[in-house]
């Protein structure tokens, strides 16, 4: 019987059937007869998950332009459907064609998130795939990885055969067209591997031995073969309005996580907040033009039926014609009632008039994030917003009949005190005392405070910082629980356990690989999810495993350090990130390099191909 036969048969015992029909509206089916080259984009979480995410559905979308390259879309199973699948022995198989994934010529994982490893160690096993890169043979497929979890590969480098660095969209097709020529000489797997490192953006760890100190620490990369490149430079898109974007995205027959309509507007962020990973390695900034985005949003709601339009960027506000793009889609769509949504808003970025314009057709959520309590902190972290902005912002939402304000936070940054928690509170209180004045009363105010934990993150000021103790975690979060007491005031955290596990896996380096494997011979999936995270099965497998997690997490590195990802060039000087760690130190805030001077980055050395002097002094 063929997959696809047991499958449906399969289907109607299972909760949420549709994640694994793989016939939604826009979705792509081929003949299989003309096709050179089959790529399975996978995203390690449920469907729900990996469908809300913007990369895997321009990959998918870019791919299928060509008639010969078929990418098809593959997600975790979630633990009912994949019990049966053990059960009748079903391999895991791509959506659209119900093809087993070993019948691929590329399985391609996104790294969104690092709790999300064990879920790529199961869909292999799942797959029949060898888990280690060293054991698989022409028989199976190249597994390849991408995303920001990529710019520190070397968790997962013995089972990635390759990482795709920085934007895909730059280099796929390259990929594709060297494995086409590959294919026609009938070499080794091992052959195509040597190829395919030359490629600029692509990092083959097999291709590299890593000599470690007596300490454990790292001594140096070195390349196995001449012509293997020393670093590995990220790739990067020039022109937002040339580069290839969907219009006729998927539309899911369930709700998603992010159930809309998805409009980059641009990307990067040169804010400079020292905690953002994000905001360092997606640099330079790179705009598409309000004519280019007005077209592609006719038609994307032409093509997709949705009802909604969400403006994506790190931060949708820094626009630089936002005013203009908001005037000339909510025109465009009113008549229809198509929303528009505003996410990743700066505090100090949010005006009176862009509010009313946004809610004309339909109020949206607002959300802002001062990420520290005090002042001192946010400068400190470089987070260039004060208390006057946020009420000043809030005020004017409330003005305009916003009832609903999240607010998003950090503890354990950097030098965070008792006093810095206490401005947390504050903080949510002076909103609370802001809609009150407006409205005489505070019912139907909503103010919803979230906290997650600090995890020093690569290519950040603070990668060489450590993190708080889980004890610390968990006294900083029930003393904001009982500061956040109030009727008005929702407060959700982040597990502590999993900050912990995060930054293990944020910073470390190959030999938790042993530690993913034993994980999940323990049981580890869907780790990210609460029902299924159990943290005791991962400090066994550390201790099976010889391998100490605190030497990852609790240990403030020496700026000489080799770090694990600095095989990876994300276009980001260390020297400048030193400067920014000094900075911190003495709470000096550097400005957007976009109104005010060039602080020397880096990034002009990937983008330009020159330097620029940063005329600051620390």
């Amino acid at each position: 019987m063929k997959i696809s036969q047991i499958v449906d048969e399969i289907l109607p015992r299972v909760s949420k059937p549709t994640r694994y029909l793989g016939n939604e509206y826009n979705s792509i089916h081929k003949d299989l007869t003309n096709i050179k080259t089959r790529i399975a984009l996978a995203f390690p979480d449920l469907y729900e998950v990996g469908m809300s995410h913007l990369g895997i559905k321009i990959l998918y979308h870019l791919l299928n332009k060509y008639d010969d390259i078929y990418a098809e879309r593959v997600f975790a199973p979630w633990v009912d459907f994949e019990e049966i699948m053990r059960e009748r022995q079903i391999p895991l198989f791509s959506l659209e064609s119900r093809t087993p994934l070993t019948s691929f010529d590329f399985l391609g994982f996104t790294l969104q998130y690092e709790m999300s490893y064990t879920n790529i160690i199961n869909m292999l096993d799942l797959a029949d795939i060898p888990l280690y890169s060293k054991e698989r043979t022409s028989e199976h497929p190249f597994v390849i990885a991408g995303g920001p979890c990529a710019f520190n590969p070397e968790p997962l480098a013995e089972m990635v055969d390759f990482f795709v660095i920085g934007e895909a969209e730059e280099v796929i097709l390259e990929i594709i067209e060297s494995y086409k020529k590959f294919k026609k000489t009938g070499k080794e797997r091992q052959a195509f591997l040597e190829e395919v490192s030359g490629i600029p953006g692509i990092y083959v760890p097999q291709m590299y031995d890593v000599v470690f100190n007596d300490d454990g620490t790292i001594n140096r990369y070195i390349p196995q073969k001449p012509g293997i490149p020393q670093k590995v430079k990220k790739r990067v898109i020039r022109d937002m309005d040339q580069v290839y974007y969907p219009t006729d995205f998927v539309v899911p027959y369930m709700n998603i996580v992010h159930d809309r309509a998805m409009l980059e507007i641009f990307r990067g962020c040169t804010h400079g907040c020292r905690f953002c990973q994000a905001g360092m390695i997606y640099r330079p900034v790179r705009e598409k033009s309000v004519n280019r985005l007005y077209e592609l949003a006719k038609e994307i709601i032409a093509s997709t039926g949705y009802d909604e339009i969400s403006l994506t960027s790190l931060s949708t506000s820094d626009y630089s014609d936002l005013k203009n793009l908001i005037k000339i889609l909510t025109e465009e769509f009113e008549t229809n009632k198509i929303g528009i949504s505003l996410p990743s808003l700066r505090i100090d970025a949010f005006s009176l008039e862009l509010a009313n314009k946004v809610q004309e057709i339909r109020k949206t959520g607002l959300t802002f994030a001062p990420e520290a309590g005090t002042q001192r902190l946010r400068d400190v972290i470089n987070k260039g917003v004060t208390r006057e902005d946020l009420l000043l912002s809030v005020s004017k939402a409330f003005r305009c009949g916003w009832n609903s304000v999240k607010l998003y936070f950090m503890i354990g940054l950097p030098s965070e005190n008792q006093e810095d928690l206490e401005g947390i509170a504050s903080l949510a209180h002076d909103v609370i005392d802001v809609y009150k004045k407006i409205n005489g009363n505070t019912r139907g105010l909503k103010v919803t405070v979230s906290t997650s934990t600090f995890v020093p993150k690569p290519f950040t000021p603070f990668q060489w910082e450590c993190q708080i103790s889980l004890d610390e975690i968990k006294n900083r979060q029930k003393i904001l629980k009982k500061l956040l007491k109030n009727r008005n005031i929702t407060y959700n955290w982040h597990e502590a356990k999993l900050s912990f596990l995060e930054a293990v896996f944020s910073r470390g380096d190959r030999r938790l690989g042993k530690v993913l494997e034993i994980a999940h011979k323990k049981g580890c999936k869907f780790d990210g999810w609460n029902e299924f995270f159990c943290f005791e099965k991962w400090l066994e497998a550390f201790k099976e495993a010889g391998v100490s997690p605190e030497f990852y997490i609790y240990r403030r590195r020496s700026l000489n350090e080799v770090l694990p990802w600095d095989i990876i060039d994300a276009g980001i000087d260390k020297q400048f990130l030193i400067r920014e760690l000094k900075k911190a130190k003495k709470g000096i805030v550097t400005p957007d390099c976009r109104v005010n001077n060039c602080h020397a980055c880096g990034i002009k050395k990937i983008v330009d191909g020159g330097f620029c002097e940063s005329k600051n002094e620390i």
